[in-house]
């Protein structure tokens, strides 16, 4: 016999990693409370109940937390693309910057020795990617054009979308009409969004071949919204433009007087603004001399490559994907630095200390890891630090490695981006407690305001390094 919902009253303590409210019920059971914040005193309606914890919505309020604001979005809590529309700016930056203290913390006995002022931009109209999913949906009319529901496989049907850019935002009823239009709506999953500083363009995810009818549709509509339109017939490698583009999509760097031209399925930041004051805040504290070789880890399309090589003397740009590592050599061309800048294809997910001798000596490190983190890349530098006979002892439990050298001098300073704090903390750990570093400093970025998602900066300093 299936559970009936209930209803249970609720003080909430404190936020998830999924911004849930969290409270206890009077059975003592963990509560994760949607639209719930700490301070407040909620009625919650239980929609899932397991064995040592319960999932629920607050549906009325007996007091509500300062942090409270209305959200800007009408859909705000059916689509899945924002989960903190209701928390102001600053508990949102506080949120995050607790969370990154916490796991630093809990997962490796670390506390920064400064704290960084958060990064923070514009919260609205700042999300220059994104992926919509389109549906045929008979039920609601035709094609829906959007982000997911919340914690649902349907598409939310939604008319507008607050934190995409405007112009991005009045194409969402459009782009229904265009794919319902097509020959085959129902082979149409996606349409992948990658705006540059001028130019916006839509990727068009197909199952099956366009015809003539199709390509000119898009045509048509690329002209009337100023859009470049791509084509995804199968994997990221297949994109191609529908035609020929007088303009490149880039987005530039001003401070560093660099362009990067990119494609639309490259990797680039959601969040142009947040990616500027980035790179400048991670340039100033990794302080390169201009004698300096730096290596920039997981270096993608040279986003932190090439304003490094502004600064030092030589940078080794080292990327898994050889399709990357390609568009940052012409990047570097582009940019009239290709004699500053060397680029290495390399699984990063599998160095060893010896790797590290391979790619030689260098003053400073900038990591920038997917979500998983560089935990090879930290195991191997704690390998070669505590290599025999390397005379750079790293400290308690350091895992020895024959194939290190005892030549190998460890970077003076690495500066970590992440976006992910649990593997940022993880690898911390690695890098105090057998590498030798010192956490100098840490502070979260709100790359992706009104969502949980948490980016940060940490700066690690070899304990006899020069301040």
């Amino acid at each position: 016999m299936e559970q009936r919902e209930r209803l249970e009253w609720l003080q909430i303590n404190s936020l998830d990693l999924e911004a849930r409210g969290v409270g206890r019920s009077a059975s003592g059971k963990v509560v994760f409370v949607a639209n719930a914040l700490p301070g407040e005193r909620v009625q919650a309606r239980i929609v899932r109940s397991k064995r040592n914890w319960e999932a629920a919505t607050a549906v009325a309020w007996e007091s509500t937390s300062s942090s409270r604001v209305t959200p800007r979005c009408p859909h705000f809590g059916v689509c899945g693309g924002c989960s903190m529309q209701h928390v102001d700016a600053a508990a949102q930056l506080a949120f995050k910057q607790r969370i990154l203290e916490d796991d630093f913390w809990h997962l490796s006995r670390l506390k920064p020795q400064t704290l960084l002022r958060p990064l923070a931009g514009p919260s609205w109209a700042y999300r220059a990617r994104a992926r919509l999913t389109v549906r045929l949906v008979m039920k609601k009319g035709g094609v829906l054009v959007g982000f997911h529901e919340k914690a649902s496989s349907y598409v939310a049907d939604i008319q507008s979308c607050a934190i995409l850019p405007a112009h991005v935002s009045a194409l969402l009823l459009p782009l229904r009409e265009l794919a319902q239009g097509l020959s085959q709506p129902q082979r149409v999953p996606q349409i992948e969004l990658a705006v540059g500083d001028s130019v916006t363009a839509l990727v068009l995810r197909h199952l099956e071949p366009l015809t003539d009818a199709d390509r000119q549709r898009l045509r048509d509509f690329g002209r009337r919204h100023g859009v470049q339109w791509w084509l995804q017939p199968k994997g990221p490698d297949s994109v191609e433009l529908l035609d020929a583009a007088d303009a490149p999509l880039s987005y530039a760097l001003p401070e560093f007087g660099v362009t990067m031209p990119f494609r639309p399925t490259d990797f680039t930041q959601v969040n142009p603004s947040i990616n500027r004051v980035m790179v400048a805040r991670a340039l100033r504290l990794l302080a390169p001399r201009p004698t300096d070789r730096v290596i920039d880890w997981f270096c993608g399309l040279g986003n932190f490559t090439l304003p490094i090589a502004t600064r030092a003397r030589q940078v080794l740009g080292v990327e898994g994907s050889a399709t990357l590592v390609a568009r940052a050599l012409d990047n570097a061309l582009l940019n009239g630095l290709q004699d500053k800048v060397q680029v290495s294809a390399r699984n990063l997910f599998e160095m060893t200390a010896g790797d590290l001798r391979a790619f030689g000596q260098a003053d400073l490190w900038l990591v920038d890891p997917p979500r998983d983190g560089a935990l090879a890349l930290c195991k191997a530098l704690a390998d070669a630090v505590n290599a025999p006979g390397s005379g750079h002892g790293g400290g308690d439990g350091g895992v020895r490695s024959a194939e290190a050298v005892a030549s190998f001098t460890p970077p003076r300073r690495i500066v970590y981006v992440s976006c992910n704090p649990a593997t940022l903390a993880r690898d911390a750990g690695l890098l105090v407690h057998q590498a030798g570093y010192t956490l100098r400093a840490a502070g979260v970025m709100n790359m992706f305001p009104h969502t949980a998602h948490v980016e940060s900066m940490a700066v690690f300093e070899r304990a006899a390094a020069p301040a």
